[in-house]
């Protein structure tokens, strides 16, 4: 937890912020906070778990971040955003003349044991550590708006250079033991960490041509064997799938790493890869212990933004990320079958609302948003 503590004596009440590390949207309303010369308490959901359990039981949302105002719920950045100028001014009289009150939103829980220390040697602990370092360059060295990343100033970071030293260990990881859910922690994170490492290392691809050699190029020894970001998402995590543009699969029915491959496609990675672009899922932690919930929250979060999924009810239009459009056979490969599994994985919303009476009309028109392949590298 961190307070604006130089400011924080001119409120009676408190603004309080659920966030996690690497959060693009979390920060842009830390950045809107200090603008307004708010002082605020942040709570990291995933530090504090048990506060993040009874946040998303408050609210009935699971992505971050979640902004109140003493006692009152504003919702995420988004909602934070779009606030009306006179409604804004309401809350922040609240808080700077209202104390809290007994039903505020925790800080911590009573009682809870945020870390039980009960971490297994190996590939899980490895991933965790990689993972921790690579998300602390991506908060020291991300923009205020979550929009660019300085890679070279990560590059010349103390940080960077403890992560690369601890990628070594990769090689000797154990990938045969691994379970379902540590699978899946465990290369969503090696391949976020693996596309800031290769754009620090060979700079960001500006072309189509540029992109398919980095994603077939740039790897990780990994247990004794080679895994480029391809192998990773369309190997590994899709169970053996062909990826864009690719005609065969990855893995060919010789080869030894098509038995780490999972058995079947998980298209909730696909809101949990981020390939370096804008128009990417932001980076997010993800652990073995509580990987399905985690995945599902950052599809919740992607689908509740309008880079994700945009209703228009008057046109009947259903505009969505080009990301459905490319893998939309791992999401049923029919319109009906896709919106249907997009409506199962929103939060409860109004957006939600809109795109159940569309399909309860069975009158609609599918669309793809433009995608925004520019980096989010600093120039």
């Amino acid at each position: 937890m961190e307070a604006d503590s130089e400011s924080a004596g001119r409120l009676a009440g408190r603004v309080t912020v659920y966030t996690i590390v690497g959060c693009t949207h979390c920060l842009r309303a830390k950045s809107r906070l200090k603008d307004l010369g708010l002082p605020f308490c942040e709570v990291d959901v995933n530090e504090h778990s048990a506060v993040g359990q009874k946040i998303r039981e408050l609210t009935g949302r699971s992505s971050v971040p979640q902004i109140f105002f003493n006692n009152i719920h504003v919702g995420g950045n988004d909602d934070f955003q779009k606030l009306p100028a006179e409604e804004l001014q309401k809350l922040i009289n609240i808080v700077k003349e209202e104390p809290l009150l007994l039903d505020a939103p925790p800080l911590q829980v009573e009682g809870s044991k945020e870390h039980d220390g009960d971490h297994k040697e190996g590939a899980a602990e490895l991933s965790e550590a990689l993972r921790r370092l690579i998300l602390k360059l991506y908060a020291d060295h991300l923009s205020a708006d979550g929009k660019f990343v300085d890679y070279k100033a990560m590059a010349k970071s103390q940080t960077f250079e403890k992560y690369c030293k601890l990628a070594i260990q990769l090689q000797r990881v154990e990938l045969e033991i691994m379970s379902r859910e540590e699978k899946l922690a465990f290369f969503i994170n090696i391949y976020n960490t693996l596309v800031i490492h290769g754009h620090m290392k060979m700079g960001c691809p500006k072309n189509m041509w540029q992109r398919y050699r980095f994603f077939n190029y740039v790897s990780y020894l990994i247990g004794g064997a080679v895994f480029t970001l391809q192998d990773i998402e369309n190997g590994i995590l899709r169970g053996n799938r062909k990826g864009v543009a690719q005609l065969m699969r990855p893995f060919s029915k010789g080869d030894p790493r098509l038995q780490i491959a999972l058995p079947d496609v998980e298209p909730l990675i696909h809101f949990a890869l981020n390939c370096g672009a804008k128009g990417c899922p932001p980076i997010k932690t993800y652990t073995a212990k509580d990987i399905d919930n985690q995945l599902r929250t950052a599809a919740e979060a992607f689908l509740e933004n309008d880079d994700g999924c945009q209703i228009n009810s008057a046109k009947r239009e259903v505009q969505l990320s080009q990301i459905f459009k490319w893998y939309k056979v791992d999401f049923g490969d029919t319109d009906e079958k896709l919106l249907q599994w997009i409506l199962n994985h929103m939060g409860n919303s109004p957006k939600k609302k809109e795109l159940d009476a569309l399909l309860q009309a069975a009158s609609y028109t599918v669309l793809y948003l433009p995608y925004d392949w520019s980096t989010n590298g600093k120039d």
